[in-house]
């Protein structure tokens, strides 16, 4: 396959790809849900597919699905095409095309002849099912964090996903903030929650290295959170991360904007390459990269 657009027939589609099971797409789309009903963006690329959703100017989550997920990926659009669609649709859509223990395969098209996004079950001798998928020009493009470390020394740590989820989970406290507070010495992570009383979390990196992954704080930073956009970025981790032991990178940025990074496993058992033209067979990364960013309270803002 080429992504070059030399010589493109006009009535060409921008991307036609295919994706060898939706169970993963569907988990890292769904990790990117917090609500029952939300606009998302998607932006197509020779790179791959980026769906970014956004709340509230404080919350936003995005989606990396690279063109190596996909078993086929043909991209012959001049610039980067933008377009709006409802994410719950999205993941309905998707899912009726997966059933338990059959992983199917689905051709993904755009634009169709009035916009749509177009889905298509391939391979099966039994059936073939069509989807359509109503895109919009989007009210608002999604915001540019620009995520910057403050100082020299990155302020982060890695901790096993399942750990981080169940925190947060214990922490609700109905409108309440969240602390977030690192301190180099001794090395340490502590999550506070404030309501009636208070409870707070602490994860020592040294006396548990299984739990707390890695570390790295040169000074000491503390930043409130609204609990409901703390809790956006674990409450949908898939079950596959869980089983899988992996873990979920957080960092603090300039401005104590908090960055959240999940990976989520985008593979079919037995998968070996992916058909590129442009790269011939390659060993793929079958794994997609979902992030959130999440602003500070305001008050907090200048902090630091």
């Amino acid at each position: 396959m080429s992504s070059s657009t030399s010589g493109r027939d006009e009535d060409a589609p921008d991307l036609v790809c295919q994706i060898d099971c939706v169970h993963g797409m569907v988990d890292a789309l769904s990790s990117a849900r917090w609500k029952r009903h939300q606009d998302a963006v998607m932006e197509l690329s020779s790179h791959g597919i980026v769906v970014t959703v956004e709340e509230s100017g404080c919350l936003q989550a995005k989606v990396f699905l690279k063109s190596e997920l996909f078993v086929e990926y043909e991209y012959t659009a001049e610039g980067r095409p933008r377009f709006g669609l409802s994410l719950g649709l999205l993941i309905d859509c998707l899912n009726t095309f997966s059933a338990p223990g059959h992983a199917s395969s689905v051709e993904i098209r755009y634009p169709g002849p009035d916009m749509q996004l177009l889905l298509k079950s391939v391979g099966s001798p039994d059936a073939c099912m069509y989807a359509e998928i109503r895109t919009r020009i989007p009210d608002t493009l999604p915001w540019d964090y620009h995520f910057e470390h403050a100082g020299n020394t990155p302020v982060t740590f890695t901790v096993k996903s399942a750990v981080l989820k169940e925190s947060i989970d214990d922490l609700e406290w109905p409108g309440s903030s969240i602390q977030i507070q690192m301190q180099p010495d001794p090395p340490s992570v502590i999550l506070k929650g404030e309501g009636h009383g208070d409870l707070q979390i602490e994860f020592p990196y040294y006396a548990n290295t299984d739990l707390v992954i890695a570390f790295q704080c040169d000074r000491e930073v503390s930043y409130r959170y609204k609990y409901k956009f703390l809790r956006a970025t674990t409450s949908n981790i898939p079950s596959s991360v869980i089983k899988e032991n992996r873990g979920t990178k957080v960092q603090i940025g300039r401005g104590g904007i908090l960055k959240v990074q999940h990976l989520v496993s985008v593979a079919r058992p037995g998968m070996q390459y992916y058909r590129n033209t442009a790269g011939g067979a390659q060993q793929p990364s079958r794994i997609a990269y979902i992030e959130f960013f999440v602003k500070p309270e305001e008050d907090d803002i200048n902090n630091g």
